[in-house]
């Protein structure tokens, strides 16, 4: 099963082929590669009139952004209530992952229903990136620990929860995820509910090592003890090309509370061509 972010307006899957997608992030164009886009292209996406920039890999590794259009520094994009900073970054990203409003709604969900019920859930968010889950669920009523161990990240966090209205209830921390969870065990700590969007292969601020192969399930184990008595759910999100939906299912059922039911499914995107394109897995355990 594939879940698809279908309620984006300001951001829009033009076109896939030859190992790249051709997306609409407000009025700018980018041209991006994608290691699941293995279909030839239906027409020549390098000559789209619109394109603004493409990010072209290098033989000896990483890449660089290539500039068809003068565009500004930075720009803002919508989804419903709330807004993002959107900027050419390395590594081929902008900042954002608009797959992940799958996520957004399902764990918003979950958070104001449980605000209509007069609770304000507490969440950690782990590799939380530039915050796009932690504004959805502040924004829905929770309060939010956004954990991630890049500076720059967590201030762009910051900036995308003033820009959706959010003043108060997110702390924000750099430093490397298992270490926190560590000290939050020793501080007797407990959350209503985690989210996780573990990276293949990364470091932590001190150099410290994570490789998701070995590292996952040790984790999530480790983290499910921070969970309070009645949690609300635990959300993974992975973009490891080749983990399965099923991998973070057995992985959920192996290490969450009884009493809850546990779902897995592909993240995607629609395209303005028709078909769907494969951004990930996802994994949640709901509390009954």
């Amino acid at each position: 099963m594939i879940k698809l972010a279908e309620d984006w307006k300001d951001f829009s899957v033009i076109a896939t082929g030859g190992g790249y997608k051709l997306e609409r992030w407000g009025k700018t164009v980018l041209l991006r590669p994608d290691p699941q886009v293995i279909w030839e292209a239906q027409f020549d996406l390098f000559s789209y009139p619109q394109l603004s920039a493409v990010y072209r890999r290098s033989e000896k590794g990483g890449g660089a952004w290539e500039f068809k259009k003068l565009l500004p520094e930075s720009w803002e994009i919508s989804y419903r209530d709330l807004r993002f900073k959107i900027k050419p970054m390395g590594f081929k990203h902008t900042g954002l992952f608009p797959e992940q409003a799958v996520n957004w709604e399902r764990t918003g969900e979950i958070i104001r229903r449980a605000a209509a019920a007069g609770k304000k859930p507490k969440i950690m968010n782990l590799f939380a990136y530039t915050g796009g889950a932690t504004v959805a669920m502040a924004k829905a009523g929770a309060e939010v620990v956004h954990v991630d161990a890049s500076k720059g990240m967590v201030e762009r966090a910051g900036e995308n929860a003033r820009l959706s209205g959010i003043e108060s209830g997110i702390r924000y921390l750099v430093d490397d995820c298992k270490k926190f969870v560590l000290r939050e065990i020793r501080r007797g700590n407990r959350y209503n509910g985690i989210v996780m969007d573990p990276p293949s292969y990364g470091r932590g601020p001190s150099g410290e090592m994570w490789k998701l192969e070995t590292e996952l399930f040790p984790f999530v184990k480790l983290c499910a003890s921070l969970l309070c008595e009645e949690p609300l759910f635990f959300l993974i999100n992975s973009y490891t090309t080749g983990l399965q939906p099923t991998v973070l299912e057995n992985i959920l059922k192996l290490t969450m509370p009884r009493g809850g039911t546990v779902e897995a499914y592909e993240v995607g995107l629609p395209t303005e061509e028709g078909i769907a394109l494969p951004c990930g897995a996802g994994g949640i355990y709901v509390r009954e």
